[in-house]
C-alpha cells in the first residue's frame, strides 16, 4: 500500500498547469520509474541462476559515458555504524532513444530537459525504500548557472550537472543513474499479462488516446495503461486525480511483479527484462552484476516497505523572468537531507504527519 498525506507539501505535486504537450507521454513516467525498483528486484533475483538474463541486460541497456561530476565536488558516502552505507539512485524520465547515442547517453549538455525525476533512497539496513519525487519545475540553485527549474540542469550541463544539482540539493551522494524511456512502460505492462485496476469513476482519455474507461475493476494492456495514468484534463481537479490514478495503477502493478510465481518463473522474468532493458540508459557501474547484488540486498522488501513522497515545496509562483515555478520549502528539504544522512527518514515523515494507507 502506498502512503497518503494530509500535508499538501508532501503530496505528489503536479506543479503549474500548462497546455498539454504530446511529446513522449511525460505525465506517466513517474509510475514507470517507481515500477523500475520492483523490476530490478525481480530481474536481479533471477540473474543468480539465469546467466542469459545478465547478458540481455548488459547488451540491451545503453551506458552513460560520463554520469558523475568531478569527485572533489561531491558529497562523501555516509557510512552506517555497521559499515554499510545508504544507496541513492537517481531515476530520470528521458526522451525516446534514437539509433545513435543521445546527449544524455554521452553525458553532454543538450536541449533536453528531464521530464520526471525521482531519487530512490535505500537506508543502510535496506529495510525500506524511499522514493522521493522532485517536481520538474522546482526552482533550485544549479551549480554554475544560478537558480532555475531543476529539470534545466540536464540542458545546461548534461547528466553530471543533473547529478551535481540533486547532490547539492539534498547533500547526498548519488550512486547510480538510470534514464528511462516511457515506451518501456507499455512493454512492462504487457509482459506481466496486463494490470487489473479498479477505476474510481468513468472518464474518456481525450488527452491521449480517446479510450473510454468505465468505473470498476478492469484489466488494462500497455496502451490502455498509458492512457489511464497520463490523463488529467478529464477530471475537475486535473493533476490531482491523475496522481491518484497513478497510485492506483502502481499498487496494481506491484502485485503481479511481487508474486513469488512471477519472480520464480524464468520465462516471465526473462520477458520482463527483455521488454524493459532496451528502454534503460544507465551509468557504467550499473551492470548486471551490480543489479544482482542490489536485488539480493532488497529481496525482503515488500510493497508496503516502499514509501513514496514529494520533495517538500511551498506552493507555486513566478520567477523574476516570468516562468511558472514550484517553490522549494528549503527548511523542510534541509530537514530531509539531515534525515537521509542519519537514517531517520521514517521519523522525518512521521513528524510531518505522513500516514501510510
Amino acid at each position: 500500500m502506498m502512503p497518503t498525506t494530509s500535508d499538501p507539501a508532501l503530496r505528489a505535486e503536479p506543479g503549474p498547469r500548462r497546455p498539454h504537450s504530446p511529446r513522449h507521454g511525460r505525465r506517466g513516467r513517474a509510475v514507470l520509474l517507481i515500477a523500475l525498483v520492483l523490476v530490478i528486484a525481480a530481474g536481479g533475483a533471477a540473474f543468480a541462476y539465469l546467466g542469459t538474463l545478465a547478458a540481455t541486460f548488459d547488451a540491451s541497456t545503453q551506458k552513460i559515458a560520463a554520469a558523475f561530476p568531478q569527485d572533489s565536488d561531491r558529497p562523501a558516502a555516509t557510512p552506517a555504524a555497521d559499515g554499510r552505507t545508504p544507496m541513492n539512485i537517481l531515476l530520470v524520465g528521458s526522451d525516446s532513444r534514437g539509433a545513435t547515442a543521445s546527449p544524455a547517453e554521452s553525458g553532454a549538455s543538450s536541449d533536453q530537459r528531464s521530464d520526471t525525476m525521482l531519487l530512490v533512497h535505500l537506508p543502510a539496513d535496506r529495510k525500506k525504500a524511499y522514493i522521493i519525487s522532485i517536481t520538474r519545475d522546482t526552482w533550485v540553485p544549479i551549480p554554475g548557472h544560478g537558480s532555475a527549474k531543476v529539470n534545466a540542469a540536464l540542458a545546461f550541463g548534461g547528466v553530471p550537472l543533473m547529478v551535481q544539482t540533486v547532490e547539492s540539493l539534498l547533500h547526498q551522494r548519488i550512486d547510480h543513474v538510470v534514464l528511462v524511456d516511457f515506451e518501456g512502460f507499455k512493454g512492462l505492462t504487457d509482459a506481466v499479462g496486463g494490470v487489473r485496476v479498479n477505476v474510481p469513476a468513468p472518464f474518456t482519455a481525450g488527452q491521449t488516446s480517446g479510450y473510454r474507461f468505465g468505473a470498476g475493476p478492469q484489466t488494462l494492456d500497455g496502451d490502455q495503461a498509458l492512457a489511464f495514468v497520463r490523463e488529467r484534463y478529464a477530471f475537475p481537479d486535473g493533476d490531482y486525480q491523475r496522481v491518484r490514478d497513478q497510485q492506483i495503477f502502481l499498487k496494481a502493478l506491484l502485485a503481479p511483479l511481487a508474486r513469488p510465481e512471477t519472480i520464480a518463473n524464468p520465462l516471465t522474468v526473462s520477458r520482463m527484462v527483455g521488454q524493459f532493458a532496451p528502454y534503460l540508459t544507465v551509468d557504467r557501474g550499473l551492470d548486471a552484476r551490480a543489479v544482482a547484488a542490489l536485488a539480493l540486498e532488497v529481496k525482503d522488501l515488500r510493497p508496503a516497505d516502499i514509501v513514496s513522497f514529494t520533495l517538500p515545496t511551498s506552493g507555486t509562483g513566478t520567477s523574476a523572468d516570468g516562468q511558472s515555478i514550484v517553490e522549494l520549502d528549503q527548511g523542510a528539504a534541509d530537514a530531509l537531507a539531515s534525515a537521509m544522512a542519519h537514517g531517520t527518514v521514517a521519523e522525518y515523515l512521521a513528524d510531518r504527519n505522513l500516514q501510510g494507507s
